[in-house]
């Protein structure tokens, strides 16, 4: 297994930032810094804190107005981005490698320097109450945020990682500084950094920028655990021609070894363009256009959906189906072969080699799984896991996993139904 190694170095700066240096034969360099703080550990009336924060770091520095920082990130030439969600908020810049220490640069003037200016603060809170307008016009966007509400009774997850139009009206400067300052720390957060660089000259690139980035976090909100409610629950909506169907599992009770024949579970059940859900609804019975599965297994998510969209006189017929197919992979009626543990072995390798290729891959997978406390080179014993896996382990991983699930349909609505919005 030698062959699926990659050289890395973990360092711990004197502040507590951590520093992962992943040194890869490439000209393209990444460098992705992830602050421990997500949606999940929002008070309600926090509800999107973290993503209006992640906004405005795009907005402008003390060192830098937000045209002459996002300027001087287009000159980078290479792709930046950053995105929130429910454990932790991220930011990425890929760019050539001589480009790399300016990115740094930049990056850490974002991250310790930011400014919260009212004017941008008002025209960012615009951007985002119609960013969340918008989510409200897509139904499959309002599938998951209804069904998350009807599933959940305290969790974060019941909220939008954006937040509600309520509480992203109410925040004010003070609030987006105060919530800055207590989580935006070094020992808070985690550098991942791809480039062919040696690890020292690599590290000195972010010593030269982040060493003077101070403070110490401040205790999270502990994340409230619950399990989906079981329930079938049916909404409207105006001006939608199909319904949808979301399917919600919750599973905190599974153990580590566990882990991986879920996975190969979810790849057969609604994961890959030829699964069990999309041979029996669209091939063979011609009922749907598409369905799929999503599936979370963050530390403290843990989540599975099914997600389809049919015309309404379809809807009973395609929840049957669905039920019939969950309770025929519990029954072992359909068959988890030796074929198909070697079709997820190649589908396993084919993800590896594709993520060790690519550096922004690359470097987001080590940060993902740090950010998670989770070993950065796990899939070299999930490799080695899946020649001892049976079918027997998918069907135990099944009957614990799919059962008692939140049930959600959004149909369109008729002159004679309140809307329900």
């Amino acid at each position: 297994m030698n062959k699926w190694n990659f050289d890395t170095k973990i360092t711990m700066l004197p502040n507590g930032l951590q520093v992962i240096t992943i040194k890869k034969d490439t000209q393209i360099s990444s460098i992705n810094l992830g602050i421990k703080i997500g949606a999940l550990y929002e008070s309600y009336r926090e509800s999107g804190i973290c993503h209006f924060i992640e906004h405005m770091l795009f907005k402008g520095t003390a060192n830098r107005s937000n045209e002459e920082l996002n300027d001087e990130l287009e000159n980078l030439g290479g792709e930046y981005n950053a995105y929130t969600d429910y454990t932790a908020t991220v930011y990425s810049i890929t760019c050539l490698e001589e480009e790399m220490g300016r990115a740094a640069e930049l990056l850490s003037d974002m991250v310790i320097n930011p400014t919260f200016e009212e004017e941008e603060l008002e025209k960012e809170r615009g951007v985002i109450l119609a960013e969340i307008k918008t989510s409200k016009d897509d139904i499959e966007d309002l599938s998951f945020k209804r069904i998350n509400e009807i599933a959940f009774e305290k969790a974060a997850l019941k909220y939008e990682i954006s937040g509600s139009e309520d509480s992203v009206i109410s925040f004010k400067k003070e609030d987006l500084t105060e919530f800055y300052r207590k989580f935006y720390t070094p020992d808070n957060a985690i550098i991942t950094l791809v480039t062919s660089l040696e690890h020292e000259d690599a590290l000195a690139i972010i010593e030269r920028y982040f060493s003077s980035w101070n403070g110490k976090k401040k205790q999270k909100k502990t994340c409230i655990l619950e399990k989906n409610k079981k329930c079938t629950k049916v909404t409207y909506k105006r001006d939608i021609e199909q319904s949808t169907i979301m399917y919600l599992f919750t599973f905190h009770g599974i153990n580590k070894e566990q882990e991986l024949p879920l996975k190969i579970l979810n790849h057969k059940l609604g994961e890959s363009a030829n699964s069990i859900l999309f041979r029996e609804l669209r091939e063979n019975r011609g009922l749907v256009y598409d369905v799929y599965t999503h599936m979370d297994m963050s530390t403290n998510i843990k989540t599975l959906y099914i997600f389809t969209s049919v015309s309404e006189e379809n809807v009973d017929e395609v929840i049957d189906v669905i039920d019939e197919c969950i309770e025929k992979i519990k029954r072992q009626e359909i068959i988890f072969d030796d074929g198909i543990l070697s079709l997820m072995k190649k589908v396993h390798k084919t993800a590896v080699i594709s993520t060790l290729e690519d550096s922004s891959d690359l470097g987001s997978y080590v940060l993902h799984q740090s950010l998670e406390d989770e070993d950065i080179k796990e899939f070299i014993t999930d490799m080695r896991r899946l020649d001892v896996i049976n079918s027997d382990d998918i069907y135990e991983v099944a009957r614990k996993v799919l059962k008692s699930p939140t049930i959600h349909i959004l149909k369109p609505e008729r002159e004679e139904e309140d809307e329900d919005e």
